[in-house]
């Protein structure tokens, strides 16, 4: 199969606020929230207590069915709070950071087999850092992957360049792709052949070019290695690829990372040295009636002005809030300020324009129509709205025909942008892997 992949199908959507690859500042962490929320699947066992001390390093939380796997501290200080919400549910750990740093030594050691390999993870709280396809879960111990995919690229709104996010860790993220091969064969895609992460060895390269959502890693799953019934797959972020290399090199878990911050909103572009856990509000200057989404505005998530950055986050997007009813709205023959994936007005004769968008819907949910629109933005071998429609009726044997053990919601977050319908689709597909995953446990 070629290494190159060339997409035709997907949509850029021209959002304004893109961040410039510049650091605006670097944030020293003060309260940092270990939260298990950003793991699907976790049904979490605390560990620490409120006024219990920890290093960076030292494991906070454990999966309740697997104990053996660990969720750590990102920063070394004090358990300041336990934050739960309805019937107790663990929301959150918080800990009070040291001025000066303090590191569990895991020791600096390149990791021999496979076995050596997840038990660093494991050690680490990295673990949680393996997504596993089909459904997106946290990895399994017992499964071993018929591969491991890392995208180094995204093609979503606004999303941070790898390449500048990455440049000064390149050696930590070669040594993280050495210890993965160990599991499992590794496909590293990257967007361009002068990318800094062409010369990564030990793994295959992809070249892979189109619209979003090119960079979505379960779209080159599907071109390169489709998933079948029974079969496996990991994939993991490139800053955990970054993080899990920095560990072998050095013995020190070390999650610091750059964020962008970038959205129409935001009141300075550009990206922020910190870390996941931190608050956005120490990261981003926030001021208005604002939406603070964490990652891009596809298939982000609402993390509000008081919320904390994502385990799996490196971008801010902030939008206004669209309260505001438009006169006449769809009717108007000529809106130069609407962007439309259609050609039901001018946008497409002003292709590099970007757009001052917010988060009006413009109309609410109304009754279901077949486009020929959800296609013409999924560069996969599936049908989308059979699949959507078989998810709706939550019938099993029609979601695996259509296939389901692709996609996870952000395979299709253009199908929302796109849907006439106003229909949220990435919630009706995340709908059928619930009942997939409680179906054929």
């Amino acid at each position: 199969m070629s290494n190159n992949l060339d997409l035709k199908k997907g949509l850029n959507i021209p959002l304004k606020g893109v961040a410039a690859p510049v650091v605006i500042k670097t944030v020293s962490p003060d309260v940092v929230a270990v939260k298990p929320t950003d793991f699907f699947g976790l049904v979490p066992r605390l560990l620490v207590k409120e006024g219990d001390t920890v290093l960076a390093g030292s494991p906070v939380m454990a999966d309740k069915m697997h104990p053996e796997i660990l969720f750590t501290s990102p920063v070394s200080g004090t358990v300041k709070e336990i934050v739960r919400g309805a019937k107790r549910k663990l929301l959150a750990v918080l800990v009070k950071a040291d001025v000066k740093q303090e590191f569990v030594d895991f020791g600096k050691a390149a990791p021999k087999d496979a076995d050596q390999v997840k038990d660093l993870l494991l050690k680490t709280g990295l673990w949680g850092s393996l997504v596993q396809r089909p459904y997106g879960v946290m990895a399994g111990l017992d499964v071993t992957p018929k591969a491991i995919f890392i995208s180094t690229f995204s093609t979503a709104p606004l999303a941070a360049d790898m390449d500048y996010v990455l440049a000064e860790s390149l050696s930590d993220f070669q040594a993280g792709v050495n210890a993965l091969a160990k599991v499992a064969p590794v496909h590293v895609s990257i967007h361009k052949g002068d990318s800094a992460f062409a010369k990564v060895k030990d793994c295959q390269i992809h070249v892979v070019s189109g619209p979003h959502p090119a960079g979505n890693v379960g779209v080159q799953i599907s071109h390169i290695a489709p998933i079948m019934k029974g079969e496996t797959v990991w994939t993991v972020n490139p800053l955990h690829v970054a993080a899990i290399g920095h560990v072998v090199n050095t013995g020190k878990l070390e999650l610091t990372r750059k964020v962008a911050v970038t959205g129409p909103a935001a009141q300075k572009l550009g990206y922020v040295v910190a870390m996941p856990g931190m608050p956005v509000k120490e990261i981003a200057d926030i001021a208005g009636d604002v939406r603070v989404v964490g990652g891009d505005v596809l298939c982000g998530e609402n993390l509000g002005a008081d919320g904390y950055l994502g385990f799996f986050q490196n971008q801010i997007t902030i939008l206004r809030e669209g309260h505001d009813r438009e006169w006449f709205g769809w009717a108007k023959p000529f809106r130069p300020k609407v962007h439309s994936s259609s050609w039901c007005y001018f946008s497409w004769l002003t292709p590099k324009k970007e757009y001052d968008m917010d988060t009006n819907l413009h109309g609410g949910p109304r009754a279901f129509v077949e486009t020929k629109c959800f296609e013409d933005v999924t560069p996969m071998d599936i049908f989308p709205i059979y699949l959507i429609k078989a998810c709706l009726a939550g019938d099993i044997e029609k979601m695996e025909k259509f296939g389901i053990y692709e996609v996870l919601p952000e395979d299709l977050a253009l199908c929302d942008y796109v849907d006439p319908s106003k229909n949220e689709i990435q919630a009706i597909i995340q709908q059928g892997i619930d009942l997939m995953i409680k179906e054929m446990a």
